[in-house]
């Protein structure tokens, strides 16, 4: 990953258009319409993800249609990985260690309670 990857992904806003991006390819004019910003400023944008290679642009018409470019976010995925990984290992932990000291306090035997899952603080913290 490069400098400009992250300082493009650091922006709110150039954040917010790659959300609607992630949906569906837009013209400038559609996304200044779904985020309100001015046509300027979305354009300014664009050029700042297209120059970190976060999106495409293709020519139709008079317009230009940009959208996601997934090769680029699959390597931001790849080396995101492991961090991901680091941090489900960290919350299995906690939730491990919600769950016996839950368990000391009721004076349980720290099975968990019956669940039979033994993680559930920790899916509970992940959503899951």
């Amino acid at each position: 990953m490069t400098d400009a990857t992250w300082t493009a992904l650091a922006d709110p806003r150039r954040r917010a258009m790659l959300d609607v991006l992630r949906v569906r390819a837009c013209a400038v004019g559609e996304l200044v319409d779904e985020l309100g910003f001015t046509q300027p400023a979305t354009s300014k944008h664009l050029r700042v993800l297209r120059d970190a290679g976060l999106v495409r642009v293709r020519t139709h018409a008079q317009q230009r249609i940009y959208s996601v470019d997934l090769e680029r976010m699959a390597e931001l995925d790849a080396w995101l990985a492991p961090f991901r990984r680091l941090w489900n290992e960290r919350l299995d932990e906690l939730g491990r260690h919600l769950d016996r000291t839950a368990a000391a306090e009721r004076g349980d035997d720290g099975d968990g309670g019956g669940r039979g899952d033994g993680d559930g603080a920790a899916k509970r913290t992940r959503g899951g």
